[in-house]
């Protein structure tokens, strides 16, 4: 059984309200998503870190395969209108939030497709849920608000008006964050600044 559910990820609609975005409850398939949380790499501190900084068991190893895999690759690209089976990707880790997180932003231009699969059980919080925002200045001008709940996708392209945030939540909140980025070079340079960042936050704790 393959650990994306691609016939939902087909049958999802790509809204446009208030720019393209997709998003799939259940992406993941109950065996896989139990076997990815069981092995979620143990993280401590706020903030993104690569996957080579954290220490992944073979269920989580094998969501991260899928996911950066050409056929998620030909699947996103389609749904989305754009060609990514040639594109570098780029994967980052969150474990935990802090108040600070959550503000008003849009994704790098070096990024050209955000996807955020969540891996929280079901969430009660009112803090933590991404909203998708009409305005750059308003966290309640929002079309969409997004739980993290364990196996819910959302993806988006990086545009200049993609403008997304939420509010503060102190705690665990576990996301796997993927991007297909324009090229290598622009890969290679957010390693580094991750790697960098990654250092220092673990030095600090």
């Amino acid at each position: 059984m393959s650990v994306i559910d691609f016939k939902a990820l087909e049958e999802a609609p790509l809204a446009h309200d208030p720019f393209d975005h997709v998003l799939v409850p259940g992406l993941i398939n109950s065996d896989a998503l139990q076997a990815a949380n069981e092995d979620f790499p143990t993280i401590k501190r706020a903030g993104s870190f690569p996957t080579s900084h954290l220490r992944c068991g073979p269920g989580f190893t094998a969501l991260l395969a899928a996911l950066e895999g050409p056929e998620f690759a030909a699947a996103m690209g389609e749904k989305l209108g754009m060609q990514l089976t040639s594109k570098p990707t780029m994967v980052t880790v969150r474990g935990r939030a802090r108040p600070t997180d959550g503000q008003i932003h849009i994704d790098s231009s070096g990024k050209l497709v955000t996807v955020l699969l969540y891996m929280n059980p079901s969430w009660e919080e009112p803090g933590g849920q991404l909203r998708l925002l009409r305005s750059p200045d308003n966290l309640d001008d929002y079309a969409v608000e997004v739980p993290p709940d364990e196996g819910t996708l959302l993806a988006f392209p990086c545009i200049p008006n993609a403008w997304h945030g939420h509010h503060p939540f102190d705690g665990e909140r576990r996301t796997i964050q993927l991007n297909w980025v324009t090229s290598q070079r622009y890969k290679l340079r957010e390693q580094v600044r991750h790697k960098i960042s990654a250092f220092f936050k673990n030095f600090s704790g």
